[in-house]
């Protein structure tokens, strides 16, 4: 009888850990609603031109848009892909969908991809450095997909968002923004790099031209050397150039990244904080350890 009474007591004791979790995580998920921001007007939400009726309201699931009146909402299609960057497809399938806050000039951006495994190329730090590049500054960004794509035609969608929102954004920056964004994942995929190895280059670069303002090509090619060698990154010659050419466009159009070094100081920093946290801390791990050894003692010592 005593040892029924024991395992029935450490059977409450699990439903009642169990319950008090549910609980918790029912309540954190009852979020209040946003305020709307009546400066920039409404949330949009963006879809892709490829997504059927179906995959639309799955977006708006992924979007937690609980009512299409309190959004609003627009297509991306080939037409505009063409219209924004030039020598692209204009029968491009598009599945990549966004939801676009504008904030206020200096509360920076905030770039999450709500559905990770299925934006397969594309990181949240590939975004922000695309999106500075580009000249968007202050929003928040959530990039999903129903399906599995790369999620390169996001980045369409934000700049037609910003273009139906009444704000102009420059041509020549924006294909520079999307040059930026395909090289990335180019050189995670080619060179087999790390993604975040591949963001830490770009954002360290970027870092180097805001402090250095470098006025020829030459200067240029001196930061991207420097930061490879930093970094302890080879490139093969054709990616080095490809590098060394794309930051000398962005010389050329004089993109003042001193106005968003904070930001890329941001970014560098997240990306160093994870890179730690996938080392791992040895005495984190020692606890978990530590908890489970003693949780399973204590069990044990009931059945004496």
């Amino acid at each position: 009888m005593k040892h029924l009474l024991k395992v029935l007591l450490v059977f409450t004791l699990i439903l009642t850990g169990l319950s008090f979790a549910g609980n918790a995580s029912a309540a954190n998920g009852d979020k209040e609603e946003e305020s709307i921001n009546e400066k920039f007007g409404l949330p949009i939400v963006v879809y892709g031109g490829s997504l059927s009726e179906e995959q639309k309201q799955e977006v708006r699931d992924l979007l937690d848009v609980k009512d299409p009146e309190m959004v609003e909402e627009i297509t991306v299609t080939g037409e505009d892909l063409v219209k924004y960057i030039d020598g692209e497809d204009r029968n491009a399938r598009m599945f990549s969908s966004a939801k676009i806050t504008r904030k206020e000039k200096g509360e920076g951006l905030a770039i999450k991809r709500g559905t990770p495994k299925n934006i397969t190329e594309v990181t949240n730090d590939m975004y922000a450095n695309a999106l500075l590049t580009a000249g968007i500054e202050d929003a928040e960004v959530i990039v999903v997909s129903p399906v599995k794509v790369s999620g390169h035609s996001a980045l369409v969608g934000i700049y037609k968002a910003y273009e139906v929102s009444g704000e102009v954004l420059d041509k020549d920056r924006m294909e520079v923004a999307n040059e930026e964004l395909s090289l990335a994942t180019n050189l995670a995929e080619k060179e087999g790099m790390d993604q975040e190895k591949v963001s830490e280059l770009l954002t360290e670069i970027k870092k180097q031209i805001a402090e250095q303002d470098p006025a020829t090509r030459e200067e240029i090619e001196q930061i991207v050397e420097e930061q490879l060698k930093k970094l302890e990154i080879q490139l093969s010659e054709e990616d080095r150039q490809l590098l060394i050419d794309l930051f000398d466009k962005m010389r050329e159009l004089d993109i003042n990244f001193d106005g968003v070094k904070q930001q890329l100081e941001d970014i560098s920093k997240e990306i160093k904080d994870r890179v730690e946290n996938v080392i791992g801390d040895p005495g984190f791990w020692q606890g978990v350890a530590d908890f489970f050894r003693e949780l399973f003692q204590t069990i044990a010592n009931l059945f004496k």
